[in-house]
């Protein structure tokens, strides 16, 4: 080949990468472009929530000098839990990593719904661990053997306690479960902070504690997944009867027994736990109550035919 038609093919594959530089980015630029973009629609985001709260909703007084709409920064982070000079990078599209608990926690104070929160979770590129999300364990014909299964309160949980789908009386069994978050829809969290929950065991430092040694004794399998961690922690953030429980490292496996609750609308309730697993890694199971006697058995076909008006 001569130098001339070297030197033509040169500047030809120069002039072609240079017109495929002004066309558009390298693949290279490209993910960084992208990262830039969530940053700055996730502090818009968050200076949109930030801004439709009140003081009044989160606990807070008002004040006289108050000229910021909704909250300040120095009010999120600290009801959040984050610092302050690391929230105020959050809202200026800062480069910074962002967890999965720290994310948790921002929703929670934001008082986001759903959408808001799976909106939250996209844009910094993290994975919820929330079982708000739709689960693809539960089919629907598990949601039809769930309603089939009336009256015997019925649900479907994860390893987490994480409460997954149920029918209606077991909706009702222990308090109105329609009118609970799908994020705090965890039998943990619920039998330690929720009062409705709580007023309904017979034995609830009993149930706490046989809870969190079969909490422990999951957790051993998970150990360093976020939202394994990040439901640890709200537990022990939340709950001193949790913690005085969680530090005896008791550890129990899976079993039926027979629970004695109080029920609001039908009263006293003997039913026998039974656990049927889905799958061979004993992740979601089945969870049924059935009655192990006649006058529990009358109450809760009582408690199924309220099932639909209780609440509303």
């Amino acid at each position: 080949m001569t130098t001339m038609a070297r030197t033509t093919k040169t500047t030809a594959a120069e002039a072609q990468a240079q017109g495929q530089g002004q066309a558009g980015e390298s693949p290279r630029e490209s993910p960084r472009r992208e990262s830039e973009i969530r940053r700055h629609e996730l502090a818009d985001f968050l200076r949109s929530r930030r801004a439709r709260i009140t003081p009044e909703q989160v606990g807070l007084p008002r004040g006289r000098r108050r000229r910021t709409p909704g909250l300040r920064r120095e009010e999120i982070a600290q009801l959040s839990a984050v610092g302050v000079t690391w929230y105020t990078w959050l809202e200026q599209a800062r480069d910074i990593q962002v967890s999965v608990q720290v994310l948790d926690a921002l929703a929670r104070t934001l008082l986001l719904d759903v959408s808001e929160r799976a909106h939250l979770f996209q844009l910094a590129g993290a994975v919820d661990p929330s079982p708000a999300a739709s689960c693809q364990t539960v089919t629907p014909a598990l949601r039809l053997m769930l309603e089939k299964l009336e009256p015997l309160p019925a649900c479907i949980q994860n390893s987490r306690y994480d409460i997954l789908a149920y029918n209606r009386t077991y909706g009702r069994l222990l308090g109105d479960l329609d009118a609970v978050a799908p994020e705090d829809r965890n039998c943990m969290v619920l039998i330690c902070t929720n009062e409705q929950w709580r007023k309904s065991f017979v034995f609830l430092e009993d149930t706490i504690r046989l809870m969190a040694a079969k909490f422990r004794g999951s957790m051993a399998g998970h150990l360093g997944e976020p939202a394994w961690e990040l439901l640890l922690k709200r537990l022990e953030d939340e709950s001193p009867e949790f913690r005085e429980a969680w530090q005896l490292h008791e550890v129990v496996g899976t079993r039926s027994k027979t629970k004695y609750f109080r029920n609001a609308h039908v009263g006293p309730l003997s039913l026998v736990h039974t656990d049927l697993w889905l799958g061979p890694d004993q992740g979601a199971r089945l969870v049924t109550y059935t009655p192990a006697d006649e006058e529990s058995r009358e109450r809760l076909d009582r408690l199924q035919e309220l099932a639909p008006a209780v609440g509303s």
